[in-house]
């Protein structure tokens, strides 16, 4: 089952194996997902487009806290 956390207004969103990221998220949510022996971090567009950055992070902390700092500097632009 996917956990969510409200960091600044913007859902982070720790996907299970299995889940999808269409089936979890909602335009404007981060997502974790662990895949390829790393943790990826993904965003949604408003169209439900999904971007990712180029590779994953080793951990699960280090994908957390960079979500944490694009949910940071999202909501600065508000």
């Amino acid at each position: 089952m996917a956990t969510t956390i409200m960091h600044r207004r913007t859902n982070i969103v720790t996907l299970e194996e299995g889940e999808r990221i269409a089936d979890e998220c909602a335009p404007g949510d981060i997502a974790l997902v662990q895949e390829d022996g790393g943790w990826w971090t993904h965003f949604v567009g408003e169209d439900g487009s999904v971007e990712s950055y180029d590779e994953g992070y080793p951990t699960y902390n280090q994908a957390l806290w960079a979500a944490k700092a694009v949910a940071e500097y999202s909501s600065a632009e508000e």
